[in-house]
């Protein structure tokens, strides 16, 4: 269902938060659909089940503008991405079909448990990464290794994707990070897989989910304009020294958000 709410003052500052989750959405390669969920439930009070239709349909415009700025960066591996993006479709159909068995409730809660879960996940693979690294491996069994990994975080991500309107932002950067590649092709390829599970994701919720066009028009008013400067500034920055780093940065906001998730369910 697609519906209208009543304006309300504190959506004057929804374009503000729709630039800072464009912005660094798109830095980050998250896409900025993680964030969405948590802005409408817990500062907005939407309820869950239309926060995440209304979330999906928020994260589209960051995808593809930031997409396409990466593209032109030379920031996407498209090999890599396609595989996730493959298993990710399967994965969103599933999630959209799963939502209508799950309680406003209960998807705050698993929500908050999954966040917490892909942020130890995340720092486990870096502590794991110079060990790695110095493994001996062959060809095939590297490749092998790559399809798994790949089709495991793709479905992973599209079914995130599908129950809660996250673009399954987490699953994505945990499987690319995992791969090795650096964090400018981590970024921008996520975004790409992003962008292609919340299409799948959105088309499913659209037949049966309540989408809120007035959320959506003042967060995107500032989130394009957001995911339009990311790529730019994020092309300058030089953080191949700190891959680490921003693993480490990534995992505490992911995790501090599904504590706050399931503390206010």
């Amino acid at each position: 269902m697609i519906f209208y709410s009543s304006f309300e003052n504190i959506y004057l500052v929804l374009p503000v938060i729709g630039f800072v989750i464009g912005l660094f959405g798109t830095m980050l390669g998250g896409g900025g659909g993680f964030f969405f969920l948590p802005v409408l439930t817990l500062i907005l009070g939407v309820p869950a089940h239309t926060a995440v239709a209304t979330s999906l349909a928020a994260t589209l415009p960051i995808g593809l503008v930031g997409s396409w700025g990466h593209h032109k960066k030379g920031n996407i591996n498209l090999k890599t991405g396609s595989l996730f993006c493959i298993a990710g479709i399967a994965g969103a159909i599933i999630g959209a079909r799963l939502t209508n068995f799950i309680s406003g409730s209960q998807l705050k809660l698993l929500f908050g448990i999954y966040s917490i879960l892909i942020a130890i996940n995340m720092l486990v693979s870096s502590a794991r990464k110079k060990q790695e690294e110095t493994d001996s491996t062959n060809k095939n069994g590297k490749q092998s290794l790559r399809f798994a990994k790949g089709s495991f975080f793709g479905l992973t991500a599209g079914i995130i994707a599908g129950t809660f309107g996250t673009s399954g932002t987490a699953p994505v950067i945990a499987g690319l990070f995992s791969m090795r590649l650096p964090v400018k092709l981590v970024v921008g390829t996520s975004l790409l897989v992003v962008l292609v599970n919340t299409i799948f994701a959105f088309g499913a919720h659209f037949l049966v989910g309540s989408i809120d066009l007035t959320l959506i028009a003042f967060l995107t008013v500032g989130s394009v304009v957001g995911a339009f400067l990311g790529p730019r500034l994020f092309s300058k920055v030089k953080i191949e020294r700190s891959e680490n780093k921003v693993q480490y940065i990534y995992a505490a906001v992911v995790a501090a958000i599904g504590v706050l998730m399931i503390v206010n369910r």
